[in-house]
């Protein structure tokens, strides 16, 4: 795939922007599963220095993936949250212009607290597996 090939159904520019993920953009997400997942076309701004997806890049997506799916969780009421631990298994590699998903699954919810992991794919290949835990506050 090249970075001018189109993107796949359900996907829609990322409305939340962050300072730190500006460079990476565009964002994109959908929900589906009860997941927020997350998705880029892999470009030259993700790539570490030999070229390969960073794996920065990857911990940031998926960290912002799972917080934005413990919130979509949520019985209406609003409610923050913090990463209090954050953990990336790398399993393979991708290349640049491949289609890039973080699918996020809520584990569990509780008042104060939540677990959040999620599977990174490239081209629907696993590349690599996340989770969290979050500290919840009203």
């Amino acid at each position: 795939m090249a970075p001018s090939d189109p993107i796949p159904d359900g996907y829609a520019l990322q409305a939340r922007r962050s300072p730190a993920t500006r460079a990476w953009e565009p964002i994109y997400f959908r929900i589906a599963d009860g997941s927020y997942q997350l998705a880029i076309r892999f470009g030259p701004a993700h790539a570490n220095t030999r070229g390969g997806l960073h794996g920065g890049v990857i911990a940031t997506l998926a960290d912002n993936a799972m917080g934005l799916t413990l919130a979509l969780s949520g019985s209406g009421e609003p409610a923050g949250f913090v990463t209090t631990s954050l953990s990336v298994d790398y399993i393979s590699a991708a290349k640049q212009g491949q289609w890039i998903v973080v699918a996020p699954r809520l584990i569990k919810r509780g008042k104060t607290s939540g677990v959040v992991d999620a599977l990174v794919y490239a081209d629907e290949v696993l590349i690599a597996r996340a989770n969290a835990s979050f500290r919840l506050s009203r």
